[in-house]
């Protein structure tokens, strides 16, 4: 008797989200959490985590450096809704409130080994110059209640974001693919 291969297969993925540039702002802190498919499962580690505040670095780049630990595992039976991993920063307005300052999403590498990825970060904005004026005054800038929405296309052509000044995180992965059927690249 023929023994059969492996129905499934598992991911996983290690790393860190080292740092990220946000000119204007100071204090800030990120939050991630993945979005996978339906034949995806956790099987170990957080599928979401929050980290501490940072301050700029003192040096030319002034830095956001969080270095903040990614560990998970899942498995998955075909690589149809292949995880991705969705960044929120948040900082306090010049009332002290906690508000968003970036949003960005970016798939999982696709091939084993060590990868490093930019996100884009950006802000939604709001549509008309009374909301504008509403938001800063009440202190609460718009935001998406589910970050999750930032790793779906869907309802998100309409959308007016922020992006007059360039933001972005650094993401480190280490990936190990282990029982994997198929060629992904």
């Amino acid at each position: 008797m023929a023994a059969a291969g492996p129905s499934v297969f598992l991911l996983m993925v290690n790393g860190q989200v080292e740092s990220a540039q946000f000119p204007e702002y100071d204090d800030l802190y990120c939050k991630y959490c993945f979005v996978y498919g339906q034949d995806w499962a956790p099987t170990a580690g957080l599928e979401e985590g929050i980290s501490q505040i940072t301050s700029k670095s003192q040096d030319t780049r002034q830095a956001l450096v969080w270095n903040f630990p990614i560990d998970v595992t899942f498995k998955s039976t075909n690589p149809y809704g292949w995880p991705q991993i969705v960044l929120s920063v948040y900082g306090p307005d010049v009332f002290g409130n906690d508000v968003v300052r970036g949003y960005g999403a970016v798939h999982v590498p696709f091939s084993p080994g060590r990868h490093k990825r930019t996100i884009p970060m950006f802000v939604p904005e709001s549509t008309s110059k009374l909301q504008k004026f509403t938001s800063w005054f009440m202190g609460r800038r718009p935001e998406y209640t589910d970050p999750k929405v930032v790793a779906q296309g869907e309802g998100r052509e309409e959308e007016n974001t922020e992006t007059e000044i360039p933001r972005a995180a650094w993401l480190y992965f280490c990936l190990f693919v282990s029982d994997i059927p198929f060629c992904l690249q």
